[in-house]
């Protein structure tokens, strides 16, 4: 029998009737783009992450543009962030005409190695072709980085701060969530996420008034916003007067009433995938190579369970031949995949990076994950003689 690597459905039963109300509402309303419901979830979201503001947009790739966009990275500057991640991470930095720039990662977290960073960006200012702008450090696989050392050196540098919480809204490191320490925490709402809407959706988590200012002019084709208008007087709808070149990336309303419900338990559920965790780490002993480390005074919101065994593949075709599905996050370094190869990386190459993209194995993940079922995924790996 077969099973679901990421079981949404489990949780759609459990608050279906909330949902269908949610979206009943919004249909009634007729507020269909930036209604009610987005205010409303950008509060609650902002608060649960211990920020100011939060500002919600279409996709969790445009949350890491928009902060770009704002501060005016461009052309000549440098953008430092990990290889081994998903593209959205890279991909943002030439959309605005900056230059990424790879680093490895630490071997048992998977995450931005500090030393590391220390060393690309002492040799990108040694070559003098770029100027070092920001730094994207990645909360892989649902853990937070090591934002106390990643902030102290960009605090010397001068460096903007991005933590890139795709995979890992909710986590916090000795109680604090990422933005105690970076500029902006992002995150995306992809159905998969720990905290997933039911189609595409991002938002970007700040305590800066002036950033979220110039965000939301971007987010909505660079409309004018509060500062735009002081000393002056415009009797329309502020979309129709233009103050920059922005784009068009707005959370859908619907999507937001559907967050608003999951928001509500996502504690719980972040609860329960610790649970799982740690069955697995307890179950798996001595059966993989490692499984998950966690950063000390770490909670992950465990969006990826990924162990490492020395034949990944085999492996994975005997859970498939069980009825077991599995992942891999990432196979392909994004320093050595086409489009990003020309970019420079750190001087010392990204060893760890090449290695774990040949040992990394995910396994099904979720709040709702029976024990049965776990312990079928578990005892397939111990049988495995591969």
């Amino acid at each position: 029998m077969s099973m679901s690597f990421i079981d949404l459905a489990a949780q759609q039963r459990r608050i279906r009737g909330k949902i269908d109300a949610a979206i009943a509402a919004v249909l009634d309303s007729g507020a269909y783009v930036m209604g009610p419901q987005v205010r409303e979830f950008e509060a609650k979201l902002a608060a649960f992450g211990q920020a100011r503001l939060a500002l919600s947009c279409a996709n969790g790739t445009d949350a890491i543009a928009l902060p770009l966009m704002a501060w005016g990275v461009g052309p000549g500057d440098a953008v430092f962030c990990p290889s081994f991640t998903f593209a959205a991470t890279p991909e943002v930095v030439p959309w605005v005409g900056a230059t990424p720039v790879f680093v490895d990662v630490l071997p048992d977290t998977f995450n931005l190695d500090p030393a590391r960073l220390d060393a690309a960006i002492a040799g990108v200012k040694a070559e003098g072709k770029l100027t070092p702008r920001v730094v994207i450090a990645v909360d892989l696989f649902g853990q937070p980085a090591d934002y106390p050392a990643i902030k102290a050196i960009c605090d010397r540098e001068g460096l903007k701060l991005i933590a890139d919480s795709a995979q890992g809204f909710g986590c916090t490191l000795d109680g604090k969530h990422p933005l105690h320490w970076a500029d902006v925490a992002t995150t995306s709402f992809f159905p998969a996420k720990p905290l997933g809407c039911y189609g595409d959706g991002g938002a970007v988590l700040t305590n800066d008034q002036e950033l979220w200012d110039l965000m939301d002019s971007f987010r909505v084709h660079g409309k004018a916003v509060a500062p735009d208008l002081v000393g002056r007087t415009f009797d329309h709808d502020t979309k129709y007067l233009n103050t920059r070149i922005g784009m068009n990336s707005r959370l859908d309303t619907i999507q937001a009433a559907i967050l608003i419900e999951k928001l509500a338990i996502f504690q719980e559920e972040i609860d329960l995938r610790q649970g799982v965790a740690d069955r697995y780490a307890e179950g798996l002993k001595g059966a993989v190579i490692a499984t998950p480390k966690v950063i000390d005074g770490g909670v992950s919101v465990w969006a990826q369970y990924v162990i490492e065994h020395e034949n990944r593949d085999g492996l994975a075709a005997h859970l498939k031949t069980q009825g077991i599905p599995t992942a891999v996050y990432y196979p392909v370094p994004m320093h050595v995949q086409a489009p990003y190869a020309h970019f420079p990386r750190a001087a010392d190459g990204l060893p760890v990076t090449e290695a774990k993209a040949e040992t990394v194995l995910a396994l099904p993940m979720h709040p709702y994950l029976a024990e049965a079922d776990q312990q079928r995924i578990i005892d397939a790996i111990r049988a495995f003689n591969g």
